[in-house]
């Protein structure tokens, strides 16, 4: 595989720039001068997003190569370098995280009055070591930036969460970090079978079964975890009801999706034949998440709770896609990682204005709300029509692909997939017409101002961007139709 350079290092550039801007802001900032440490993280978050453009724009969709690729010795002794690189499956999501973070700053904007600096520092330093997770072409520098994330996020539900936070940030950190030790395991492993920790030479090496399935299944605990696949999911609910909205959003949005990256960029292409093996087994854990956990969230009574479910039903979507293993399918997958970005980071920006207003998530305390605030409403609804997959929004996609795929592989996989179509139209819609509609029982919920301009603008953006990807999927499925591809052609050889 070939490897294309740029003339300037984009890719470190929006791996930095949010570093470095979250270490200005935690030096510069107050609580005192909250205003001014609020301002100065926007501005952070916006040029960490506007550096990430260029990779968008000078990517060339025509091939699978690695683009905007930067290489330096880094530790000489382990031959370990500083590698970085994307192609059309990682450039999204590059995109995705940079421009995640900007509604985040604008989220916590009026919310976080105490701790504001470290509060805008944590998302700023965890944008950038997310974008490191995704651009990393060398096996240790993905796991340091892979478990680097982790303490950015601890520290943001462990100090800006609810009730419980230290429960659900100790249970987050936990859970992700025992399975992430044996991945250590397997790229020693792949280091002494090859001599190196060039991810690209990982994915070329000749591998045993046996040594191909052991790496499988320890890679397996990490990016299951972080996916979350059912059963080890039971973290999320927890670290999602405690977690601020912000973190929500980047939870949802963003770091769901390293898991799923993982296994495209190691599980799939190092271990194919292992793939092969296991995947009636990633299919049946995948369609398990998509229907019972459907049934799980139909039952909440706390609206972070049921989207954190439906979370997780979404992201049933995404492993069952990659497993069919074919073009569809694993397009459509790719297609619901992004989609879900948007539409799980508008979810539980929603919810946080609601809770904002009222200080409760429980559904029961709401009933009426578009009596007093009807433009929040109109914005409530679409995403969630998004989330139970409503055509010409981004969730239909995806959703759409992957079922094609399923049907293609297996007629009945295909009817199970389908069915959550159904069961995400019910749970989505049921709160709605709970929380929305109806008459206003509570006095409290009478009281409720409508979206401010702050707000409306945060939720016309995510909208907008729900709207193209489901009206023209076109510009995001271009860039990733060959290295999707390209990837299938690799899994497709035995290495044996």
């Amino acid at each position: 595989m070939g490897e294309m350079t740029s003339t300037l290092p984009w890719l470190s550039l929006a791996i930095f720039v949010p570093i470095v801007a979250g270490i200005l802001v935690l030096i510069m900032g107050s609580d005192e001068r909250a205003d001014f440490t609020r301002k100065l993280a926007l501005f952070g978050s916006v040029i960490s997003f506007l550096v990430t453009l260029p990779v968008y724009f000078g990517f060339d969709g025509s091939t699978a190569q690695m683009q905007f690729v930067e290489k330096t010795p880094w530790i000489e002794a382990f031959s370990a370098t500083y590698h970085l690189g994307v192609d059309g499956i990682s450039m999204w999501l590059v995109l995705l995280t940079a421009f995640i973070t900007v509604i985040v700053v604008l989220a916590g904007w009026e919310v976080i009055t105490k701790r504001v600096a470290q509060y805008m520092a944590a998302f700023l330093i965890l944008s950038g070591l997310m974008v490191g997770v995704f651009a990393a072409l060398d096996g240790l520098l993905f796991y340091i930036f892979f478990e680097a994330t982790l303490i950015p996020m601890y520290i943001i539900i462990g100090v800006w969460g609810g009730p419980n936070r230290v429960y659900a940030a100790f249970k987050f950190f936990l859970y992700t970090l025992l399975g992430s030790l044996l991945t250590l395991v397997a790229f020693i492993y792949l280091y002494t079978q090859t001599g190196s920790f060039d991810i690209l030479v990982w994915q070329q090496a000749k591998l045993g079964y046996t040594p191909q399935m052991l790496i499988f299944f320890a890679l397996l605990a990490a990016f299951a975890v972080k996916v979350p696949m059912w059963p080890v999911h039971t973290w999320l609910p927890d670290a999602h009801v405690e977690a601020p909205t912000g973190g929500s959003i980047v939870l949802a949005a963003i770091m769901l999706k390293l898991g799923a990256y993982g296994f495209l960029r190691f599980s799939l292409p190092i271990a194919p034949d292992a793939s092969h093996s296991m995947a009636g087994l990633m299919i049946a854990l995948s369609l398990v998440a998509v229907i019972y956990i459907g049934l799980v969230a139909i039952v909440q009574d706390d609206m972070k709770k049921l989207v954190a479910y439906s979370s997780v039903a979404h992201m049933g979507f995404v492993t069952l896609g990659f497993f069919l293993f074919n073009t569809a399918a694993m397009e459509g997958a790719v297609i619901q990682m992004i989609s879900h970005g948007f539409v799980s980071g508008a979810m539980f920006l929603c919810i946080g204005v609601l809770y904002d207003r009222l200080h409760t998530r429980r559904i029961a305390d709401y009933g009426g709300v578009i009596n007093t605030m009807p433009k929040f409403v109109t914005f409530f609804v679409l995403f969630s029509m998004a989330n139970s997959g409503l055509p010409a929004t981004s969730g239909f996609v995806g959703e759409f692909y992957v079922i094609l795929g399923a049907v293609e592989h297996n007629f009945w996989i295909g009817l199970l997939t389908a069915t959550a179509l159904i069961l995400g139209a019910s749970y989505s819609l049921w709160m709605v017409k709970r929380v929305a509609y109806g008459d206003v029982t509570n006095e409290a919920v009478k009281q409720m101002k409508d979206v401010n301009c702050r707000e409306y603008a945060l939720l016309a953006i995510l909208a907008i961007f729900v709207l193209v990807m489901g009206i023209y999927p076109k510009l995001f499925t271009d860039v990733m139709h060959v290295s999707v591809q390209q990837l299938l052609d690799h899994v497709a050889v035995s290495k044996l």
